[in-house]
Order: structure tokens, then sequence, then C-alpha cells
């Protein structure tokens, strides 16, 4: 037997993801005696989504299915996805249709001279992520902020992996920890999207999967990301803590990477520290002081 299509192989893991999620009284069912399953049965999900439960059956399984967007505005429809969800549903399904998978580009990342010159001279900390989230570049303050990544293996320098090593991490104690672990994965499943097989990623998930049991359970449950901000508490012992609004912005490229940038509120306490942190770390130029996320 051969193979399933990768792409049918990652719509049928969303699809399980999802149904497990669900609750019959979410969708307006009884519950019923004892249940063995989690979420709703195949038969309830297809029966909501106007399906044979053997159609959605071979879906979920990664067989030879290729499902009409009439189809997919369905099963949108039959999880409640929102926006972000149902394209990806979309962008795998279409994907699946294909006899074959087409190969993207699988180039080098190489960040423009131009994004390049912008990071130096922007007065606030900023990175540039790969499609796999690797670390591209970065801007002085981002280094007084994270820690100098200069001296690590340019293989290690993946946002979900520094943020799942423990010797960075500590005990996570970052109360936002999960929901920005949250974001990155969503990203790394928007580019798993787009090419199920690339090596970068198969080896970034596969090393994660095997080491970390909180890694497992958050991957597990298919979140997708495309473009997202949010805030996160950086703990700095030489300026106590700083909350900063964080978003990210595509560069050229299909895909490319993005720009992930830090701001804070100026004049505000937070703008103060991050201020402080910069005169800091500009007289001790050379210094890598590691953060905690």
């Amino acid at each position: 037997m051969s193979s399933p299509h990768p792409y049918a192989r990652e719509l049928g893991a969303f699809l399980r993801a999802r149904r497990s999620r669900l609750r019959p009284h979410d969708v307006g069912l009884e519950p019923g005696g004892r249940r063995k399953v989690t979420g709703l049965r195949r038969e309830e999900l297809a029966l909501l989504a106007g399906l044979s439960t053997d159609y959605y059956q071979r879906m979920e399984q990664g067989r030879e299915v290729r499902p009409s967007d009439d189809v997919l505005d369905a099963l949108a429809g039959a999880f409640g996805l929102d926006d972000a969800e149902r394209r990806h549903l979309f962008t795998l399904a279409r994907a699946a249709r294909r006899p074959m998978p087409v190969r993207p580009d699988r180039g080098p990342e190489r960040v423009p001279e131009g994004t390049r010159r912008l990071l130096r001279v922007m007065d606030t900390p900023a990175v540039v992520l790969g499609r796999h989230l690797d670390l591209l570049d970065w801007n002085p303050l981002a280094q007084a902020l994270l820690g100098d990544p200069a001296g690590r293996p340019p293989e290690r320098l993946n946002m979900l992996l520094l943020l799942f090593d423990d010797t960075l991490t500590g005990q996570r104690s970052c109360p936002d920890w999960e929901r920005q672990a949250l974001d990155y994965i969503g990203m790394m499943r928007a580019a798993v999207a787009t090419d199920p097989t690339h090596p970068r990623a198969t080896a970034v998930v596969g090393e994660l999967s095997i080491r970390s049991a909180e890694f497992r359970r958050l991957w597990a449950r298919h979140d997708v990301r495309v473009s997202v901000s949010g805030t996160k508490t950086f703990r700095v012992p030489e300026v106590g803590d700083i909350v900063l609004e964080w978003n990210t912005y595509p560069l050229p490229g299909d895909p490319g990477p993005v720009m992930l940038v830090f701001t804070t509120e100026p004049g505000s306490p937070d703008a103060d520290r991050l201020k402080l942190l910069a005169s800091l770390h500009a007289t001790r130029s050379g210094l890598g002081i590691e953060r905690r996320a």
C-alpha cells in the first residue's frame, strides 16, 4: 500500500484534532450514553456537514479523497472554524487534490540587504524569522533583550527550539509562556501546510516531538497562525520586568521571512526600562546575557 499523500495526511490530522475539540452540546446534540471518544464521533460530524460517514472517515485517514470547495465549506461550518483555520483547511485540501505535491522553493532563505540596514537603525527590538522560525537576523536591542544568539550553532537558532530549551527557559515562570508557544507553533503549522515534507520542518518538529511532552501536547492541537501579535513579559534582573507588544510583518517572498518587532508605549515605565536596558547593553557590548522567555 502506498504512503498517504503528505497533504492528505496533514488534512486528516487537522480534521481529527478539530473533531476532538467539539462536544455534543457545542453543536446542539444530546450526549447520550457513555462515550468512548473525546469529542464528536465521526458519524456525528459527518451528519453535521451533510457527508457520508465513510467519505468523512476516508478524509480523516488521509486516503485518496479530493473534497470540493462545497464540501470544505460544509466542514468549516460544522467545525465552526475561524478565518485562519478555514484558510488552513482549504490550503491543505486543495493541495491534496493534486496527484503529486508540487515541490515548493526550498532554496536558502536570505534577508534582503535593505532589511538588514533597517534593523540596524530601528530603536526597538526586532528580529527576522524564516518560514520555519529560524532566526535569520536581529538588531542590537533584540540582542540586549533576548541575549546574544551569535555563539550558538546556526541550526539551533530557531525560535521553537529556543523556546523549548530548558537550559534557557528555566522553570518557564513567565505567565504568557504557553500562549507565545502556541503562537509560534501556529506559525510553524502554517508553514507545514505549504510543504509538509520540508526537511527543516521535519527536523525541528521531529526533535521537539521526541524530547518535549509539552510540545507534543501543544502541537497536537493543530492551531494555525499566519500573522500574529500579542504581548510578552521579559524578566530582566538589571531593569525589572518589561511588557512589550509584538507584531509580525511579512517580508518579500513566497513564502518569505517575517520581521518580528517589539514595541512599547512611548513615555511608559516599560519604555523607560527598555531605554535603560539599551544603555546598559551599549556600555557592555560583547557581554551576552541570556534572558528567560
